[in-house]
């Protein structure tokens, strides 16, 4: 008969085994438990979103273009004017689909947090299904820089003309996505975005001209 520890050595596992099995549940938790944070941080999500932001096209569409865009900011403004016919065609095709970032880095530029509110509007027009049309016309009407930005009413009816259902007003007015606006501008800082717009086509910074994003997609 074979002496025990014998036995015990060739049945049981060994100690580095079950350090490594350990090792390996306690960074699943740890995963798991920052993606948890994530959410619980970004509170409501608006429809189609992530706590870094709201996706819109063909999932399956082979480009990704991130768009980093703060409501309040002139060079947004510009860059819409610039390029977003472009973008429109690109999602339009199927080429690509476009993640909307709104962050809410220019509140200082406002007596009333207009980066914020626009910011959260947008998850309320993600809701509705009219983010790119709202952002559109958030920068048609954008305000100037001091002042005390869009009221709560006017983003109203900016979502009805762009086609918003009869719960958007509700979802502007009680600020329901304030948290997910804070998530989406933590995340951007923490990814290293300084400057908006920032437009990345799969992770890579392109130039803000329509030229560049329209290259950059026909390369991807």
């Amino acid at each position: 008969m074979k002496p025990r520890s014998a036995i015990i050595r060739r049945g049981g596992p060994s100690t580095t085994t079950v350090v490594a099995v350990l090792v390996l549940v306690l960074f699943a938790g740890a995963v798991g438990f920052g993606v948890y944070r994530a959410g619980a941080a970004a509170g409501a999500l608006p429809a189609g979103a992530t706590a870094e932001g709201v996706a819109v096209g063909d999932p399956d569409a082979p480009v990704t273009i991130d768009l980093y865009l703060d409501f309040q900011c002139p060079a947004c403004a510009q860059y819409e004017r610039q390029a977003g016919a472009t973008i429109d065609e690109l999602v339009a095709s199927g080429r690509a689909r476009v993640v909307y970032h709104p962050v809410a880095y220019l509140n200082r530029f406002s007596s009333t947090d207009y980066s914020s509110r626009s910011s959260a509007a947008a998850g309320c027009a993600a809701d509705a299904g009219v983010l790119p049309r709202f952002a559109q016309l958030l920068f048609a009407h954008q305000p100037p820089e001091g002042g005390a930005g869009l009221p709560d009413d006017q983003l109203v009816a900016l979502g009805a003309q762009a086609g918003a259902g009869p719960d958007f007003a509700a979802c502007v007015q009680e600020g329901r996505y304030a948290g997910w606006s804070r998530s989406v501008t933590d995340a951007a800082s923490r990814a290293g975005i300084t400057a908006t717009p920032t437009v990345l086509v799969d992770g890579r910074e392109v130039e803000r001209t329509a030229e560049a994003l329209r290259a950059a997609a026909a390369a991807g």
